[in-house]
């Protein structure tokens, strides 16, 4: 079926796989937009879904000087204010916590920028002459983080937040994603393809994945695509704080676990978080699933951020082809939005 091409281009219509395969592209973007530098004490970032995901990205790589909290939700922190350099960010310009952040943010006179493809948002930073980078169109606004960290990156790159060569090196990595992704292609059969043999493992199966204090947010995106490419149901933990609660809750019940347990793993990890992920593997041996461990690739954490990303974006579109599923339609999500405004 995953080596079928005919079945593929029938069924993934939006060209999943191609715009996964060509993301890299994303990272060379030119955004036209000017930030003046700020004096700010803390960094806020609102939004939800696809459009939060870049900005966790980047605690991971390149992470951050100044305190950085990311908004998902309607209210922003009490201690939001003139101090406060704060980024709404929203792909279709029209998320209703976006919105409601920003007015609060604008409300306790907070230095703001924009992020977003359009709509109320866009036609907001507009009217009040607010930094706005413009993300280009995507078939769905997680196919578009690339765009967003980008994005996310030149603002605080302009406005002084952000240390030297940040964004030089988020460039040049474009050369290794683009390279990175060959071996998944679809033109690779699954004999030698493992983004598709770990697609067929875990189909009919809650996926659990798991990653740790540097690839944690690749184990969100992971959970995110298996749940909107997919269609099914997918959690994500992160280690250490795993052994602490998590990792006892696989020791006895339920008895039957239809689970299938993804570790995502890096060798720049803290050498007690590698330790962790070994030691658990074996205490809990006949008692969950053994885990599919997936080894990063790529010299430095950021070719292992985006390695990791991209491969997560492959098992999962390769998991709906096998589902008989088109990966891009999240129809439910637009009926639901629908249904708040009855």
């Amino acid at each position: 079926m995953l080596d079928d091409l005919r079945y593929i281009h029938e069924h993934d219509a939006a060209d999943a796989l191609g715009i996964a395969e060509k993301q890299y592209q994303q990272l060379g973007h030119e955004f036209e937009v000017f930030q003046d530098q700020v004096e700010a004490d803390n960094i806020v970032y609102a939004g939800m879904g696809g459009s939060a995901l870049a900005a966790l990205l980047s605690q991971s790589w390149p992470g951050y000087s100044k305190p950085f909290e990311v908004v998902r939700g309607y209210d922003v922190p009490a201690y939001v204010g003139p101090k406060t350099y704060f980024i709404a960010a929203s792909y279709s310009g029209n998320t209703e916590e976006v919105l409601s952040a920003i007015e609060q943010a604008e409300a306790k006179g907070a230095q703001i920028a924009v992020i977003a493809g359009g709509g109320k948002l866009a036609d907001l930073a507009r009217e009040k002459n607010y930094p706005l980078a413009l993300l280009p169109k995507a078939a769905q606004p997680r196919y578009a983080v690339l765009y967003n960290l980008k994005a996310l990156l030149v603002l605080l790159d302009q406005a002084g937040l952000l240390a030297a060569d940040t964004i030089a090196e988020l460039e040049g990595a474009a050369d290794f994603l683009q390279q990175a992704v060959q071996p998944w292609l679809p033109t690779v059969p699954g004999k030698d393809n493992r983004a598709k043999q770990i697609a067929l493992d875990v189909i009919g199966k809650s996926v659990v994945v798991y990653g740790g204090q540097k690839l944690w947010p690749a184990a969100y995106k992971w959970k995110i695509s298996f749940n909107e490419n997919a269609k099914q149901v997918a959690w994500w933990g992160q280690y250490p704080e795993f052994n602490h609660n998590e990792f006892l809750g696989w020791s006895e019940q339920p008895v039957d676990k239809p689970y299938a347990v993804i570790d995502l793993r890096s060798n720049l990890e803290h050498p007690r978080v590698q330790k962790r992920f070994e030691v658990s593997e074996r205490l809990l041996s006949g008692k969950r699933p053994a885990p599919i461990v997936v080894q990063a690739e790529g010299k430095t954490p950021l070719e292992q951020l985006l390695w990791t990303v991209a491969f997560g974006d492959f098992v999962s579109l390769y998991t709906a082809l096998a589902n008989g599923l088109n990966p891009a339609p999240v129809d439910l999500i637009e009926k639901f939005k629908k249904s708040l405004d009855d």
